[in-house]
């Protein structure tokens, strides 16, 4: 999902979404892996990654297998899929253990996935992964593109970068107010990779994610329930008033840990506000959305339930606000909300950042 600087950051928006949620302690894993500084490794081709519908559940597999094995240090069989153009751009199985290596040594074991994703780029599928490492300073991004015949004919792993927009000064023309009542915390919120690492991607340059915490953790007990976290079920808001462009209401609520990349967005409501600015809500719980396409709904309306559903390792609120009602094809708007608390100080227009405490004033 993505190749050169731009070219790379918008295929990634588009073959990917939403993100999942920092499962904790509980999703990590002692594994090794890629590096921080050093870009690299091998070519991908380049075509753009258009949505990920028609990925299979196979390729997820995988993909998921083939980082495993570079992780673990299983190159010989990795070289084993390598086809012969990966072959030539390796040069051998050593530079490709001695690149895992260099990888390992400077990132270490890699902490959290944030999101995973299969996307069709003909003839191809791409398996993207992006992560945090124990040594490494913001997400990782990993990426596999494979053929038909389970070849391995892409594969680099690089830090992730911000993506381009030319709406950096952009001010909202809606009216926005925080979807939701009482308080929620932005756990993932702000224009830079390290507070919000949906930066990297075109479509959700801007974006945040919403949870409830209490003393610190969005869950109380075990967390291997959904009704364990604070924001699950909680009523979902219309940030303002618009006409609903797009709604679905049939995706199973994951449980904790598991994602859902097939079906990223999980249940989503877009809507249109006018003005090109259109709102993307995801992550509902299943049969809870209670508004159809093509209904007008007022600021403050109830849209649905927070839940759990699609490319989301924990009950969550994926909010972005972009300029087409397109999944994965629009550009990312700033989303400035009016008449907050953040930590407890009146916001008379803002953008929530991570870690901050908000609710409506």
């Amino acid at each position: 999902m993505q190749l050169d600087s731009d070219g790379l950051d918008r295929e990634v928006s588009q073959g990917t979404l939403l993100e999942s949620r920092s499962f904790r302690e509980r999703r990590n894993r002692a594994r090794g892996t890629s590096m921080r500084q050093v870009i690299a490794l091998l070519m991908l081709y380049a075509a753009i990654v258009l949505q990920a519908h028609g990925a299979d559940n196979g390729t997820l597999e995988l993909g998921r297998t083939l980082t495993e094995q570079f992780y673990s240090g299983q190159t010989d069989i990795l070289w084993q899929r390598f086809n012969t153009p990966m072959r030539d751009a390796m040069t051998s199985k050593e530079n490709l253990a001695g690149f895992q290596r260099q990888v390992i040594n400077q990132l270490g074991a890699e902490s959290e996935v944030l999101s995973e994703s299969v996307s069709p780029v003909n003839p191809y599928q791409v398996y993207l992964r992006s992560a945090t490492f124990e040594r490494g300073r913001g997400p990782v991004i990993v990426q596999w593109t494979v053929t038909d015949d389970q070849k391995v004919a892409g594969f680099f792993i690089r830090p992730a970068s911000t993506a381009p927009s030319p709406y950096l000064d952009y001010q909202t023309q809606a009216s926005l107010q925080l979807p939701f009542e009482g308080e929620w915390m932005a756990l993932w919120g702000g224009r830079e990779i390290a507070s919000n690492y949906h930066a990297r991607a075109i479509d959700q340059r801007f974006a945040y994610d919403f949870v409830k915490t209490r003393n610190g953790s969005s869950f109380h007990g075990e967390g291997t329930s959904n009704t364990d976290y604070y924001c699950f079920g909680q009523p979902i808001l219309a940030p303002a008033a618009g006409s609903v462009v797009a709604v679905e209401n049939d995706v199973a609520d994951n449980r904790p840990g598991i994602m859902n990349p097939l079906r990223p967005m999980g249940n989503h409501i877009i809507l249109d506000h006018g003005n090109q600015e259109y709102s993307f809500l995801a992550h509902f719980k299943q049969d809870s959305v209670e508004v159809n396409q093509g209904e007008q709904v007022a600021a403050g309306d109830v849209l649905g339930l927070c839940g759990n559903s699609g490319n989301s390792s924990e009950p969550h609120l994926h909010y972005h606000l972009q300029n087409t009602p397109e999944p994965f094809a629009g550009e990312g708007l700033p989303a400035q909300f009016n008449d907050y608390l953040a930590n407890g100080e009146l916001v008379e227009r803002g953008e929530p950042v991570k870690g901050q405490r908000i609710q409506p004033e």
